[in-house]
């Protein structure tokens, strides 16, 4: 027991290391940016082009939550659904009705739970100034945490100029995860919204399949997919009896990120980093030359 401790111990350790060094991490992971933490702790237990900013898709979401639950407006307001007001060049598809009505803590509920975008925009127009107080809010909230290499332009995430960096949003879920309303939505299983004028209801599931595991733990979540952020997962699930912040980051496929969660879990338990397929590393491999294109056009230097 005591070698296997002190195998686990040194692989921990070398991780650490290489990630100080800017070297991958021992853990294989296919998402292209990682970062993973203590919910209790500062240091990162893995880190994986951490520090680099990109877009962030719908993991913009919890700062969305955080800042509707600040205000403390009434959650059982009824707010009317509306086409979405900014045109970020993204489809917005939803199952709500235009014009119906729905309260704000079931609009909070699908956008965090769901990923519903139009509930996001509905909150944030409903919000003390309008769209634009909202996206501010968004943003002073982010430097309040610490959050220096975020921006945020839109509530659900569906601009592409959202971004943030892995080490940023473990910032960003410490935080979320003292807000007990957001732990207990964003991990429900299933949410039944009943609408008004006209009279209806809709079931939303949750979009990420590990809260509905035996297997983990999971005390919050958020999923995200953009084109160009990839598949995104962000969640706090007991490691080893620890609380554990995993950030997830760019992966290709739709279970990418899940297998990830899998892979971090089985190397902090057992010191095992597992290994990824061809095709990610390859997916990683592209993600990464565009991004320093994009950072040499942008900064003439890459971050």
């Amino acid at each position: 027991m005591m070698i296997r401790r002190l195998a686990v111990w040194l692989a921990a350790s070398l991780i650490l290391v290489q990630a100080h060094a800017g070297q991958s991490s021992v853990v294989q992971l296919a998402s292209v940016y990682a970062a993973v933490a203590s919910l209790d702790g500062n240091q990162l237990q893995v880190a994986k082009h951490a520090d680099r900013q990109v877009p962030i898709a719908s993991i913009t979401k919890l700062m969305t939550a955080m800042v509707v639950l600040d205000a403390g407006l009434d959650l059982d307001e009824y707010l009317t659904v509306q086409p979405r007001e900014q045109k970020l060049g993204k489809t917005a598809w939803t199952r709500m009705r235009n014009s119906s009505q729905a309260r704000r803590g079931d609009l909070l509920h699908i956008a965090l739970m769901s990923s519903e975008n139009i509930a996001c925009d509905v909150l944030a127009r409903h919000f003390p100034g309008g769209l634009q107080a909202f996206v501010a809010a968004m943003n002073s909230k982010a430097k309040s945490l610490g959050m220096d290499d975020s921006v945020f332009f839109d509530p659900a995430g569906l601009s592409p100029n959202n971004r943030s960096t892995a080490a940023d949003l473990v910032k960003m879920v410490r935080a979320a995860y003292q807000y007990d309303r957001i732990r207990e939505v964003t991990t429900s299983t299933f949410h039944q919204v009943t609408f008004r004028k006209p009279r209806y209801s809709l079931q939303y599931g949750n979009t990420n399949p590990l809260v509905r595991s035996s297997r983990w733990d999971v005390s919050l979540s958020k999923t995200g997919y953009l084109s160009e952020a990839g598949r995104c997962l962000v969640m706090v699930s007991r490691i080893n009896g620890e609380p554990t912040i995993l950030v997830l980051l760019d992966s290709l496929g739709t279970r990418t990120p899940i297998g990830d969660a899998g892979r971090v879990r089985r190397w902090l338990e057992t010191g095992n980093p597992g290994s990824i397929a061809v095709a990610a590393k390859n997916y990683e491999r592209e993600r990464t030359a565009a991004y320093r294109v994009d950072s040499v056009s942008q900064n003439g230097s890459v971050q």
